[in-house]
């Protein structure tokens, strides 16, 4: 059974903590897309543990994680991430894998990106790792994939920092090199779990272009980056928070603004629920829970449930708000448009809801949780069409309620 997590919003929504939490009964686990622009924070028996390109599978001894078709990977900082889980304690001996066809960031990828993005009118606000040029490089026929590491004719093109880099990985590169096609042919049939990076919003297709990711991050994306055709994809899990974040620049409908902004609102949810980012540090921009662009991203990825993040982070608040329209040019519409120009220009019409105002972060059956709560996630359940099929209250894995079984 292949099962899919995504991002169903514009990225740090929590998908690190529910992959490591599916992954207890995960045969494999698959990262199918992006590259260290990615942060996924995970904690565990207390112990915090941030991961950027390796599979947050790999906290759970002896699981197999594989770095997908569709990544893009610098060496540098893969092998940095792997050396600090074994200085945590955490054994990756002969359970990390790569797939031969994923491409290899390059040290001038990474400062042509810082150039690129410097010198833009409207900077896109990348994270300056190379990511986007490496994708472009891609696309132009001119990258390195793992599989070309031996390839003399091929390295030769390269400026001699970047060759020289190349041959100082290559090695432990082709150690781990797998072909993605004939690996998960043998795993069909067993559990694997594909995990995506940033959003459905920042998808380079589907989401709030050109202020996106350069990779695949929609579902569509985790049939190629994990090697396998479209119809072995078995279920879409698309996972949200209670409300809205996005890194960077671009449009946010629902971003705090006003007295919202100006008051304490904005700044109680990016300290309550950590709204920094991972890879950077950079606070988030924080808002309301976005229904319109949250259906957007179940019908784009065909989402079969939706899990809940971060409810917790709203336990004192009297009330709480969700956008369910939008008005633009003086009319209301409940549709995500594919224009940054009227995106911007949006008003998002905000439905109000009773806080519960008592913490949650202890309740571990869905049962036990505030009316008021149940009420609103059961109001955003028939808004997307979609259910929500886990909540969690915190960053532990045992701060998680599961109302159905995923592997089913």
């Amino acid at each position: 059974m292949n099962t899919v997590v995504i991002g169903a919003q514009w990225g740090d929504e929590g998908k690190g903590k529910i992959v490591d939490y599916l992954a207890g009964e995960a045969d494999v686990i698959v990262r199918f897309s992006g590259g260290a622009n990615a942060g996924h924070t995970i904690v565990s028996g207390g112990r915090q543990y941030a991961l950027h390109l390796i599979p947050s599978g790999a906290l759970y001894p002896g699981k197999v994680v594989v770095l997908g078709s569709g990544m893009v990977i610098d060496p540098r900082a893969l092998f940095a991430e792997i050396a600090l889980l074994e200085e945590q304690g955490v054994d990756t001996t002969g359970r990390i894998f790569i797939s031969d066809r994923a491409h290899i960031v390059l040290p001038s990828y990474i400062e042509i990106d810082k150039e690129r993005d410097a010198k833009r009118k409207k900077p896109i606000g990348t994270t300056g790792r190379g990511i986007g040029i490496t994708y472009s490089m891609k696309s132009d026929r001119d990258g390195i994939r793992v599989a070309d590491v031996g390839w003399k004719d091929k390295l030769d093109e390269l400026s001699k920092g970047d060759y020289d880099f190349i041959a100082g990985y290559r090695d432990r590169l082709e150690a781990m090199a797998i072909d993605m096609a004939a690996f998960m042919e043998r795993h069909k049939g067993d559990r694997v779990l594909l995990e995506g990076a940033q959003g459905a919003l920042l998808d380079l297709d589907l989401g709030t272009y050109p202020f996106v990711s350069s990779g695949m991050s929609s579902a569509a994306g985790a049939a190629i980056g994990a090697g396998i055709g479209p119809r072995s994809l078995d279920k879409v899990l698309g996972v949200f928070k209670a409300y809205s974040t996005r890194v960077g620049n671009g449009p946010f409908p629902t971003e705090f603004s006003g007295e919202e902004a100006e008051g304490d609102l904005g700044a109680f949810i990016r300290e309550t629920g950590r709204e920094y980012g991972v890879t950077t540090g950079r606070p988030r921009r924080c808002g309301y829970l976005d229904l319109v662009a949250l259906r957007y991203a179940c019908w784009v990825n065909t989402i079969d449930r939706l899990v809940m993040t971060h409810l917790d982070v709203y336990d004192t608040l009297d009330e709480i708000k969700a956008a369910v329209a939008y008005t633009v040019d003086g009319e209301e519409t409940a549709d995500f448009p594919a224009s940054i120009g009227k995106l911007t220009a949006v008003k998002p019409v905000l439905q109000c809801f009773k806080g519960w105002k008592r913490p949650i972060s202890e309740v571990c059956h869905y049962d036990d949780l505030p009316e008021e709560a149940k009420a609103y996630i059961s109001f955003i359940e028939d808004y997307c069409g979609t259910k929500v099929g886990v909540v969690s209250v915190g960053y532990e894995r045992t701060q998680t309620m599961v109302r159905e079984a995923v592997w089913d």
